[in-house]
């Protein structure tokens, strides 16, 4: 039986296969098949505890912000090791790392589980594929923050084009999770967008995100300028997530279910 008390060992678990994988990927030069076995082995341990916490609470964890924050650290681990087996960026398993260790302490540190039940809104066919594709994106946004926090203090331009293909990636989920989205709200309150506090937020994170893009095509030497705007749209995210509930007035908010 495995319940949420087991967390801490899974996850210590992960995190040193990670923590052993990221070192070997960054002072290997070739791409290290060490490296890809022990990271894999973490997101396979770490997806372990995830499957058996679904059985023990009979029901996807995905409604808490502290079961967004499980599958975020998983998405991003896994990003991650995609990323270097793709385009071996060496040092993006110690970035994707050090985020998901974040999160992982933090939900040690605040859980944030509660009952088993699923209120009647989420008991919907959209439940699971839209929050799932939301935490890819998330993931992958993530992962570009990370760049794009290290290209303010590297000059090498190859970075600038790899923060381009995962917010290529993350942002083309987060609008299939958008559009899951409003088919899930007409299902369940009638309407396709209510502009909810959440919802409008996921819409200048969005913008945001397609403005960086944009950016990056009209000027794409000003680097600099494009790695801070980058790190705006992540922070547009982190308030879409879950910094609404810290904005006045958040019980007006249909994404609360806690």
């Amino acid at each position: 039986m495995i319940n949420w008390e087991n967390f801490i060992f899974f996850s210590v678990a992960s995190i040193i296969c990670w923590g052993i994988a990221s070192v070997l990927s960054a002072i290997t030069s070739k791409k290290s098949t060490i490296a890809i076995l022990l990271a894999l082995l973490g997101i396979s341990i770490y997806a372990t505890f995830i499957i058996g916490y679904w059985i023990f609470i009979d029901r996807p964890p995905l409604r808490t912000m502290g079961e967004t924050r499980l599958w975020f650290s998983f998405f991003l681990a896994a990003a991650g090791v995609l990323i270097y087996m793709l385009w071996h960026y060496r040092f993006i398993l110690s970035f994707t790392t050090l985020l998901s260790t974040l999160f992982i302490i933090i939900n040690i540190l605040k859980p944030e589980i509660h009952h088993k039940e699923l209120m009647p809104a989420l008991q919907s066919i959209w439940f699971i594929p839209h929050v799932v594709i939301y935490m890819i994106s998330y993931a992958f946004l993530g992962a570009s923050f990370l760049f794009a926090v290290y290209r303010l203090f590297n000059k090498n331009p190859y970075l600038s084009k790899a923060t381009d293909n995962l917010v290529s990636i993350g942002t083309g989920a987060f609008t299939l999770g958008m559009f899951m989205g409003s088919l899930w709200a007409k299902e369940a309150w009638g309407v396709f967008w209510d502009w909810d506090p959440k919802e409008t937020w996921a819409l200048m994170t969005w913008l945001f995100y397609l403005i960086y893009l944009l950016h990056r095509k009209i000027f794409p030497n000003a680097h600099t300028r494009a790695m801070v705007l980058l790190i705006v749209a992540f922070l547009f995210l982190l308030i879409c997530w879950f910094g609404v509930n810290y904005l006045p007035y958040p019980e007006k908010s249909l994404h609360l279910y806690n």
